[in-house]
């Protein structure tokens, strides 16, 4: 099937004279009924090449109930032996009011009408992004309910927010990763009409939309996909079983069901950029990767539209092949999330070497991290126990996002901890300035802003009671080791996950009053200051002192030089800098009064900079 970008031809849809068009790709049953919940009789659908069905007809209107009966007879000897015939969801339904296993409803993407014809959107270079979780972010836990917070965000300094995934997943509580119908938004957030009003909002108010996206799996529960045809394959495993096929006999199909998937977020939602889910469990040796072929299409539909949309991927590779560009035999992906630069910030603030963590000695890292993006680019990895990665030397700041917090590493930890749990209320702030000074594009995991303690822990809700004890013996086997005096949180308890939801009462409290206002005046710092907001790499340097466990950084960009020294331990420092004098100005003081509860400033002297325990000083000139 051809794939026109201009329109979604996979699924149900409706032209433009109200009739419905529906398109399935089927090639292993001999017919195909549909099942409208409002009509007697089932419609039948006719057969086209490679495996697809078509039927287009005035009798499905929108909202309406349908699902596929798939027919197809057994043969044992060469002989038909009986009929077998499977009643199904649409794998490319737009809305399940009815959950994962009940019938699709049909939705017309074209009724939305859009208020930001003109909005472009902040260039990627300027994104200043706030991870958040749909069913936790709120009290509400619907896209509706984040209205009332946007102009939170903006006050904030927030460029762009990233939704976790949305595509329909079991029950209403959810990371997300557990999705089933990729083109489906998932009905108790507010379907896909709410979230296409969560979106135009976001524009109204100046804010770019980032939706994460699952192109490396589908869940466990409602995952009824492969009876429609090979969408996964044995050549490779994956830590979710049989790879998605990209590369195997009948992957033509399944490679257009993606890319249509992508496109439609563009085009019939205006989302602004994909982060595209732990690409590295993609497998495909297609001599074009589907990631690329995901990246030329989106090309074509910018082309279209006029818009600019971006590609961030999630990689546990230090392989810049994922972000060059396609004519230099890369991927194409616009930008990648930077775990290493995660792992040498929390080691540098004390957590144990243990696990992935163990690869990193911390300052150091920290400070080849600010340099070269990745810690690992062709050295020995002990965790891995084989050399890892290569070097990124041309990949520019903004291809690498970095964070001090995201929802894996908060929530993969057994009991949820924010680093608010983990580390001094200072050190957090050390923390922040940190993810803010890079020349990378800083990433908030929501509630992080105001030193939010509450956890953000692993939930489900499944309807398949083996399965949920599968998940509950899964999770403390994972922590078996560790935390053995506590209890591992019931994933499956309403209670978890109603633990994991945000406190705003929180913001206008005490010490989360200070921190909030401290990440403002970071943001602030980092919009106003081109040395700052200029991601040239090469205006960047940042040199270890490990004997201190601190880091100075120096950043330069047309015509300004930022001098931050960083103090991990918890003494004060006296630090020398070769060509500090007294003609900096202090831009930020993480010990000041306005941000601590107890005042201990710093003293500068020529030559050196005394820094206090656990902070951080900015200096300009």
């Amino acid at each position: 099937m051809q794939i026109d970008v201009t329109q979604r031809k996979i699924g149900l849809n409706f032209n433009s004279d109200g009739l419905a068009e529906i398109r399935l790709w089927a090639p292993d049953v001999d017919s195909v009924l549909v099942h409208v919940e409002k009509l007697q009789e089932p419609l039948e659908m006719f057969g086209r090449d490679l495996g697809y069905w078509y039927l287009q007809t005035d009798q499905i209107k929108p909202l309406d109930e349908y699902a596929f009966e798939l027919i197809a007879a057994e043969k044992k000897d060469g002989h038909s032996s009986s009929t077998v015939t499977q009643v199904l969801p649409d794998p490319a339904s737009l809305l399940q009011n009815n959950g994962v296993s009940g019938r699709s409803n049909a939705f017309d993407l074209r009724n939305y009408e859009w208020t930001d014809q003109y909005w472009t959107g902040p260039e990627l270079k300027d994104y200043i992004i706030y991870e958040l979780h749909a069913g936790t972010f709120t009290p509400g836990g619907d896209f509706h309910s984040i209205h009332a917070k946007l102009d939170y965000l903006v006050g904030l300094g927030i460029t762009a927010i990233e939704i976790m995934p949305v595509a329909q997943f079991p029950g209403s509580r959810n990371w997300g990763y557990d999705g089933v119908y990729p083109f489906a938004v998932q009905n108790s957030y507010g379907g896909p009409h709410e979230l296409q009003n969560l979106v135009n909002a976001c524009h109204e108010k100046g804010l770019a939309v980032i939706l994460d996206v699952v192109y490396n799996h589908f869940g466990p529960e409602g995952n009824y996909i492969s009876e429609f045809g090979p969408y996964f394959t044995n050549k490779y495993q994956t830590p979710w079983g049989s790879a998605i096929n990209f590369d195997d006999a009948g992957c033509d199909a399944v490679r257009t069901f993606f890319i249509e998937n992508a496109l439609m977020w563009f085009r019939d939602f205006h989302i602004d950029a994909l982060r595209l889910d732990a690409v590295h469990a993609i497998k495909d040796l297609s001599p074009k990767h589907i990631l690329a072929e995901i990246k030329a299409y989106t090309d074509r539909l910018s082309e279209f539209t006029g818009k600019s949309y971006k590609l961030i991927a999630e990689l546990d590779l230090n392989d810049n092949r994922y972000i060059n560009p396609v004519s230099q035999g890369g991927y194409g992906m616009d930008a990648q999330w930077i775990d290493e630069f995660h792992h040498a910030l929390r080691v540098s603030a004390g957590q144990e070497q243990k696990g992935y963590y163990s690869d990193f000695n911390g300052i150091e890292h920290l400070a080849k991290s600010f340099n070269d993006g990745y810690v690992y680019d062709g050295q020995y990895s002990a965790h891995r126990q084989r050399k890892f990665g290569v070097p990124a030397t041309n990949n520019p700041g903004e291809q690498f996002v970095v964070f001090s917090q995201n929802h894996d590493q908060v929530g993969n930890r057994m009991l949820g901890e924010r680093s608010s749990e983990l580390v001094s209320f200072e050190m957090l702030k050390v923390m922040a300035g940190a993810v803010f000074c890079t020349p990378f594009l800083p990433m908030l995991f929501m509630g992080e802003e105001w030193a939010e303690s509450n956890p953000f822990q692993f939930f489900i809700s499944h309807s398949d009671e083996a399965l949920i004890e599968a998940v509950r013996k899964g999770r403390k086997a994972e922590f078996a080791a560790f935390h053995n005096e506590d209890e591992t949180p019931d994933p499956q308890s309403e209670a978890t996950f109603n633990r994991s939801k945000l406190d705003w009462t929180k913001t206008v409290d005490g010490k989360h009053m200070l921190m909030l206002d401290y990440y403002r005046k970071l943001i602030e710092l980092r919009k106003q200051n081109p040395a700052l907001n200029t991601l040239d790499r090469t205006g960047s340097q940042a040199k270890a002192l490990p004997e201190k466990n601190s880091l100075i950084l120096k950043r330069h960009a047309r015509g300004q030089q930022i001098l931050a020294v960083l103090n991990f331990s918890n003494e004060q420092q006296s630090i020398a800098v070769d060509d500090y004098t007294g003609d900096w100005q202090l831009l930020l003081d993480s010990a000041a009064p306005e941000f601590i509860e107890q005042n201990h400033i710093a003293i500068s002297t020529d030559g050196h900079i005394n820094i206090s325990p656990e902070s951080l000083l900015i200096f300009s000139k």
